[in-house]
């Protein structure tokens, strides 16, 4: 099945995508927050190992687990975006020089073909105890995330460094 309102919004760590996807939902988009912090709370919080840097292969199949089940979520029929998608885990796993398992692949059909990146962008970048990349990570991941979503044949759109509801404004008009 292909979800033609499925959107990904993506980009590496602090470029504004929680952002973006906080005014498209106040705009009555449906929209699914970003799992893999979801899940590096819970892990922060048991005092777990399951985070993407002291247990990379677990934490990706946890994030792949609950993306699954966002896509099944998606109930509108108007647009529904996502901060991130199972490409980006293919991504980090990449990244992490482990091996992909092949149903990571098959999910990313579910999405649509067009997905917004958020570019690195210094003066909005913020680090915390969910995210702690420094900025020059972010630009490797950047890097990866781009990379690999053209690999799988996304049409990768990059967002403007604007205000957010301009980028909101930007992804409407673009969709239109």
């Amino acid at each position: 099945m292909v979800a033609n309102n499925r959107y990904i919004i993506t980009g590496g760590p602090g470029s504004g995508k929680s952002s973006l996807l906080n005014a498209l939902i106040r705009r009555g988009y449906q929209g699914f927050e970003e799992i893999s912090r979801v899940v590096i709370r819970e892990q922060h919080q048991i005092n777990g190992d399951k985070l993407p840097w002291k247990n990379l292969a677990d934490f990706a199949e946890i994030c792949f687990e609950r993306m699954e089940k966002q896509l099944n979520d998606c109930y509108s029929t108007n647009f529904c975006f996502y901060d991130r998608g199972i490409p980006d885990i293919i991504a980090y796993v990449r990244r992490g020089k482990l091996k992909i398992p092949k149903k990571y692949f098959e999910k990313c059909k579910q999405y649509n073909s067009i997905v917004f990146i958020a570019p690195p962008w210094q003066d909005i970048f913020i680090n915390d105890a969910e995210r702690p990349e420094s900025f020059s990570d972010s630009l490797e991941i950047y890097h990866f995330l781009k990379d690999t979503y053209l690999e799988l044949g996304f049409n990768v759109v990059e967002l403007p460094k604007i205000s957010i509801q301009e980028r909101v404004d930007f992804i409407e008009n673009y969709l239109a």
